[in-house]
């Protein structure tokens, strides 16, 4: 019971509607609090109780605080970030998304931002920077100290997801002339300039070119009076400080690496990309990628708003019913046919259905070739022959299957012998399809990800009626 009486548990149909308890499993929700839990914060909300909500959230590691923001109504979720203040963790403000990241950044002062971001990491502060409008940010850019002004706005002067707004300008450079010992000596030091994290050090020749790198470990293995030159590895893996980020995490991947040099256009060492960074990314590539193949936009999660849902998925449905309307017709263009023979509208949308799902799933494999680089130029042509080989069995396998349900569901042989024949070639060409419209579209400089389901599905409907209606009325009318 709380102190004025009032027990958290109370059911939700005892709440206000917008103070609902947010329905959770008794054991563990996805976003670790359960359901007691979250209803103890609702209570601290309303009762305005700054250090209950504090000390509920205390010991909490700043992701689960990010998903317990993201579970709370809008309106408890506001008041809680007021009631904590300037107590929210800063690390809270890069783990936040979507909406509750909205709510966070409005509700908090400019003042708290910049305090906030001087304690985060240089790319985090930069993602920080980068979500906030215009003049939010030039007020928060004024309250920091020169120097992570200048270094912040250098970062954000690339462009946005490159190497520049992801690198972290806290790294060790070093000359190949010290000695192991010397190295240990300054790592040991309290020098401000030393991260606290990190998995190589650089070595760098007079101009700050990188020249090598040396695992930590290494350092720590060899004997003192060794050079770093003699044991660090030459031929440094370099990112380019413009390079977009999903090529970096290409490189990552292709290559094993925990840590990278990012370099400008003079080779000059500018700052490191390490593999923490790398694997938001990858998951923040793969989301977008999958939303782009459902045609839902840049949504973050189930906490999104409404109207940034509708508004996201609009353009694509409003897309798909001009691909609808031309489907449709196709069909109009044998509506004297249909008239005359029933059984061709009850087959149809198979054709077009069996022909649509082969068309998505050579299609799914292509584009993620390309995003992985695994399809190219070289080996195009080789795809291509295998996916359609593929179409074609499965269709003729299939043709076989359903040319022989047709026969004996309307007893007419001819028409299992078109709907067969219509089930190969669509499904021969949606293997076709699936492959050169991901091909033809990263080829223009488009996304395949994101257009390439409009087209492939336009493909398979209208070869799909057309091939069928088409013999149908040339064979049995």
């Amino acid at each position: 019971m709380t102190d004025n009486g009032q027990d958290p548990r109370q059911t939700e149909e005892e709440l206000p509607e917008d103070e609902a308890v947010v329905d959770a499993d008794d054991d563990e929700t996805e976003v670790h609090h359960d359901k007691e839990f979250i209803q103890q914060v609702q209570s601290a909300v309303r009762e305005e109780d700054a250090d209950r909500a504090y000390e509920l959230v205390a010991d909490l590691h700043a992701a689960d605080v990010a998903d317990l923001l993201e579970v709370l109504p809008s309106t408890q979720r506001v008041g809680f970030i007021e009631l904590l203040g300037e107590r929210i963790d800063p690390d809270v403000l890069i783990e936040v998304e979507g909406a509750a990241q909205d709510d966070l950044y409005q509700h908090m002062s400019n003042e708290l931002i910049a305090d906030a971001v001087t304690e985060l990491e240089a790319d985090d502060a930069v993602y920080v920077l980068e979500e906030l409008d215009e003049v939010d940010r030039e007020e928060v850019l004024r309250a920091l100290a020169a120097d992570d002004r200048v270094a912040i706005e250098e970062s954000l002067s690339y462009p946005e997801e490159s190497a520049g707004r992801l690198m972290s300008r806290d790294f060790v450079s070093l000359p190949e002339f010290w000695t192991v010992g010397q190295t240990i000596d300054f790592l040991r030091s309290e020098d401000e300039d030393i991260p606290d994290d990190f998995y190589d050090i650089f070595v760098v020749d007079p101009a700050h070119r990188a020249v090598g790198t040396v695992p930590l470990s290494r350092v720590m293995r060899t004997h003192r009076h060794v050079t770093i030159g003699s044991i660090m590895e030459g031929d440094p893996h370099l990112v380019k400080v413009t390079a977009d980020q999903e090529e970096v995490a290409y490189q990552f991947s292709k290559y094993h690496l925990i840590s990278a040099a990012v370099v400008d256009d003079s080779q000059r060492l500018v700052g490191v990309v390490t593999v923490d960074d790398i694997v938001e990314v990858i998951g923040d590539e793969a989301q977008e990628d999958i939303l782009a193949l459902a045609g839902v936009g840049e949504e973050s999660g189930v906490n999104e708003n409404f109207i940034e849902v509708t508004k996201s998925r609009f353009l694509w449905l409003f897309i798909n019913l001009g691909t609808a309307v031309l489907a449709s017709a196709v069909i109009g263009l044998f509506d004297a046919t249909i008239e005359q023979m029933v059984a061709l509208a009850i087959l149809m949308p198979i054709v077009a259905s069996m022909g649509g799902n082969a068309g998505t799933q050579t299609m799914t494999v292509a584009v993620r070739a390309i995003a992985t680089k695994e399809l190219s130029r070289t080996n195009a042509i080789r795809v291509m022959n295998r996916e359609m080989m593929a179409a074609l069995v499965n269709g003729l396998v299939l043709a076989v299957v359903s040319g022989a349900m047709a026969w004996a569901w309307f007893g007419n042989m001819k028409l299992g012998l078109v709907f067969a024949f219509a089930m190969v070639f669509n499904m021969f060409v949606a293997g076709l399809s699936g492959v050169l419209v991901p091909i033809g579209l990263n080829k223009a400089g488009a996304d395949p990800a994101i257009a390439s389901s409009v087209f492939v599905t336009t493909i398979t409907d209208v070869v799909g009626f057309f091939a069928f209606l088409g013999i149908a009325a040339a064979f049995l009318l």
